[in-house]
């Protein structure tokens, strides 16, 4: 079996789009995860190069460095969590990690930093806080809502975070006419 790293899978749209893709081409394949393309055999370089550009079409990239696969694997590790759900409150960014990539959480941490100019905790707080405002954008839920699927202690915790990151509090974000959001692949 051989594996793809895919950068900016987040959702499970992106598993179809890359699910059709490989079909299209023809490419036999085991399974499609978030970030994540398991084929039967290797790529020939004629196969990976047509695939290579309709992955980017598509607006994804194949991760070649093991540098940046590893940051990736973290980074659809938070996306798999925020679209799972209710995330538990007592969630310890370092501890879940570890559970989940049997690597070093320091060297990790240095590396992600490094590459991405952000710690991981303020990145899975970038995460959330755009989750929140996708959540308030579509008002299916009201901000305690909110705050326990994304894991805050409470409404108050939310609130204090989504300032600090944005200027303003979720109320007023959701009083807003023109709500701005970045997608959760481009954090």
């Amino acid at each position: 079996m051989h594996e793809l790293l895919i950068k900016n899978m987040v959702c499970f749209r992106c598993i179809l789009a890359v699910e059709n893709l490989l079909k299209e081409r023809g490419i036999t394949f085991e399974k499609v995860t978030l970030g994540k393309v398991l084929l039967q055999k290797p790529l020939s370089p004629d196969q990976f190069g047509q695939f290579e550009q309709g992955i980017k079409y598509l607006g994804f990239e194949v991760l070649k460095t093991k540098e940046v696969q590893k940051i990736e694997q973290i980074k659809n590790l938070f996306h798999q969590l925020l679209m799972e759900g209710d995330i538990p409150s007592s969630l310890v960014v370092s501890q879940y990690i570890r559970q989940h990539i049997p690597w070093d959480y320091t060297n990790l941490s240095q590396l992600f930093s490094s590459i991405e100019g952000i710690t991981i905790e303020k990145y899975f707080i970038n995460l959330k806080i755009e989750k929140s405002k996708e959540l308030l954008f579509y008002q299916e839920k009201n901000i305690s809502e909110i705050a326990y699927q994304l894991g805050y202690s409470s409404v108050q915790h939310l609130s204090a975070q989504f300032k600090k990151v944005t200027g303003m509090t979720p109320t007023a974000y959701k009083q807003l006419k023109l709500k701005p959001r970045k997608a959760l692949d481009q954090i």
